[in-house]
């Protein structure tokens, strides 16, 4: 009786036949190291059958380190597990739900969309469409498609004058990654209001494209019914839904970093593009892929600035020397502004193999010479649940780190 009642709770969890929110009472967040073949062998198995246990990041190497969510039933097997396998281990989060619950402050249902609080994808979509009526000599919007569950796909573009060379920004392709999109619509407010002559430089001068919600069937879902979801929404069996959509892009897909396990976090697609939001953002990009010059990929969490390219095996790009000396001032720019240390370099040797990725596709496919990845803050501390009342400061950091990104790529012709 009790594993058929785990199952129905899981199919029900998946496929968001209940709205009611997953609650994360006394569950503890560890960080595990990685370090020998039976560890991860251990941990692909244990992420395969979780019964309880969730990963913020998936085993997919050794030298790597993983989050991990332990629910309380599963403390006494997760010491013997840690003992068994040798895991070095520290205590992240005591408590998720607490972090949970202190994400968001009290909002005036009344006040007017801004930065100290986290949005609904209908929330976003208003600003963006307000925002585009405010200053339609200068924005403009497009649905570039449908989500699985119906939602438009929406892009903003951002442009004072033709010829500009053009900066292309995509956000919260990972559902639970809040803050990114956070940080882009703010960027982009920034962009339209700011009196400071660095960024109006960067407004007139450059034309901007955003995407602000990638992934907006799983932003839903993380509002709704589970804070901790990262994929789409798409089913693929009757137990697994969803794959990752920044391992659905056709270049290298399944090279490396991704899974073929369908309910992994990690699942990279039954085929490259299954789903038809990357679909539908390779072929808007296609579109504009000859006007950009900067493409950035804006994630949560870990405070790195990466480059590509992340698959197993992968030549460093062409002008990889390039990339490491504009990250170098980029991350200079970003502790500068409030003291926040982002480490730099290559995504595969920096952090993790990933393949399907946006920025290798964007730059592999299309030629895009400069695609990098931010992993906004912080360092695991909250995690992928950061707090409000950092949004601004996140975009105020962000911000200086690009105004100095797009100056050393001027310097160096790219712009």
């Amino acid at each position: 009786m009790w594993i058929k009642l785990t199952l129905l709770a899981l199919v029900a969890l998946a496929g968001g036949s209940s709205a009611e929110q997953a609650r994360f009472d006394n569950y503890r967040v560890y960080e595990v190291s990685i370090d020998t073949d039976r560890q991860l062998q251990a941990l692909q198995q244990l992420e395969q059958n979780s019964d309880g246990y969730s990963f913020w990041e998936s085993p997919v190497q050794t030298d790597m380190r993983l989050s991990m969510v332990v629910p309380p039933h599963k403390f006494a097997h997760f010491e013997e597990l840690t003992t068994a396998l040798s895991l070095k281990t520290r205590l992240q989060i005591e408590d998720f739900q607490k972090v949970i619950d202190s994400e968001r402050p009290m909002r005036d249902r009344r006040a007017t969309f801004g930065w100290t609080d986290y949005y609904t994808v209908d929330e976003i979509y208003a600003w963006m469409d307000a925002t585009t009526a405010q200053y339609p000599t200068i924005l403009s919007g497009t649905v570039f498609g449908r989500s699985y569950e119906g939602r438009d796909l929406k892009a903003i573009k951002l442009s004072h004058k033709a010829g500009n060379p053009g900066i292309f920004i995509e956000a919260n392709i990972h559902a639970r990654e809040w803050i990114s999109s956070a940080t882009a619509t703010w960027l982009l407010n920034e962009l339209l209001t700011s009196t400071n002559a660095a960024v109006q430089d960067l407004a007139q001068n450059y034309d901007w494209y955003f995407i602000m919600v990638a992934n907006p069937d799983g932003l839903t879902y993380t509002k709704t019914t589970n804070r901790q979801w990262r994929k789409t929404r798409q089913p693929v069996n009757d137990l697994c839904v969803g794959a990752d959509p920044n391992r659905n892009f056709d270049h290298q897909w399944m090279n490396g970093g991704a899974s073929s396990v369908p309910c992994s976090d990690t699942f990279a697609g039954t085929a490259p593009f299954s789903e038809p939001e990357t679909r539908a953002m390779a072929n808007y990009y296609a579109t504009i892929a000859s006007n950009i010059n900067i493409q950035f990929s804006f994630h949560s969490y870990g405070q790195y600035l990466l480059t590509p390219f992340g698959y197993s095996g992968a030549p460093r790009p062409s002008n990889d020397a390039d990339l490491q000396r504009i990250a170098t001032v980029t991350a200079a720019a970003i502790q500068a502004t409030h003291g926040t240390r982002y480490t730099y370099g290559n995504s595969a040797q920096v952090l993790y193999t990933t393949s399907g990725s946006t920025v290798d596709y964007f730059v592999g496919v299309h030629g895009t010479r400069l695609g990098f990845t931010f992993e906004f803050r912080d360092t695991g501390a909250t995690g992928f649940v950061l707090p409000a009342n950092q949004i601004i400061p996140n975009g105020e950091e962000t911000l200086n780190g690009i105004i100095a990104f797009v100056a050393e790529a001027k310097v160096l012709g790219y712009v």
